[in-house]
């Protein structure tokens, strides 16, 4: 596998011999400090260039890092179609096992473009166009302080969600029940995060889909929602919601008591409809 400072070399010599490219510019997690680096980080990388069609009439140019293993290009999909954007992405995994999400930008947008992310590292400014910029920081992406509105929206969402639940599991219908209690998860989850937060500040990020909540909740905890991903079967997604259920209780009341926040009635009234179509508390 190339290591981080071939990778680095490559990249901005293919940047340096190429006149289109004018500033390299990288995000994502190689430009947080407070990641610990492993092998499995990818590299966000920014080519601000004079004009795009050259690169994008052929893929050819990016055989220069690497024999690749797969690539996507996000917003050359059909299935998938993009929000509409002058850039333009290519996500390469190579052979090595290294990956680069490689994106153009247009140099007029290079002015936007530097304001959009505090995790932002300038690699290369070949024209001093870049001005001094803060360091590199995650602060973009810390756990932010709810609101009394905020606190209520996700205990509602968590709720409503729990019905659809139910209901895909008195249908017979696994795959809809299974794919609502995923989005239930994720309002625990977002409901851990404040918690976390009220323990030791609101200073910090839990990662792309929470991936570093591991780090910061009780081990107790974390293996009972780890529990809640046993729902391949009605029985154990039942099982599942309630788990999630009683899990998502403790925490959200933890939330309003700390911060002041009046606890939503309609748990309760949930809870009392849930119970009527068989769905239990575990």
């Amino acid at each position: 596998m190339r290591t981080e400072q071939e990778m680095f070399d490559l990249i901005l010599d293919f940047a340096w011999q190429d006149e289109r490219v004018r500033v390299v510019a990288m995000n994502g997690s190689r430009a947080n400090p407070n990641v610990p680096r492993d092998a499995f980080q990818d590299y966000d990388i920014v080519f601000v260039v004079t004009e795009m069609d050259s690169f994008l009439a052929s893929d050819a140019w990016l055989s220069y890092f690497g024999r690749r293993i797969i690539m996507q290009k996000p917003e050359g999909m059909e299935l998938f179609p993009s929000e509409g954007t002058n850039r333009f992405s290519y996500l390469m995994l190579f052979e090595d096992g290294n990956r680069i999400d490689l994106t153009l930008l247009p140099l007029e947008e290079l002015g936007p473009y530097l304001k959009e992310d505090s995790l932002l590292q300038v690699l290369l400014d070949k024209d001093g166009r870049v001005p001094a910029l803060p360091e590199s920081s995650d602060m973009d992406y810390w756990v932010k302080r709810p609101t009394p509105g905020m606190f209520d929206d996700c205990c509602n969402e968590f709720w409503w969600l729990s019905t659809y639940v139910a209901k895909g599991l008195a249908r017979g219908e696994l795959p809809y029940a299974i794919a609502h209690l995923d989005l239930m998860r994720k309002q625990l989850m977002t409901m851990l995060s404040w918690q976390v937060g009220l323990e030791k500040g609101f200073t910090f990020s839990m990662g792309k889909q929470f991936k570093y909540l591991q780090q910061h909740v009780k081990t107790d905890v974390w293996q009972r929602l780890c529990d809640t991903w046993n729902d391949g079967s009605p029985e154990a997604c039942a099982k599942a919601l309630g788990g999630l259920l009683v899990l998502f209780r403790e925490t959200s009341k933890d939330v309003a008591v700390s911060f002041g926040y009046s606890y939503p009635d309609y748990d309760e009234k949930v809870n009392r409809y849930l119970g009527e179509l068989g769905i239990a508390a575990y």
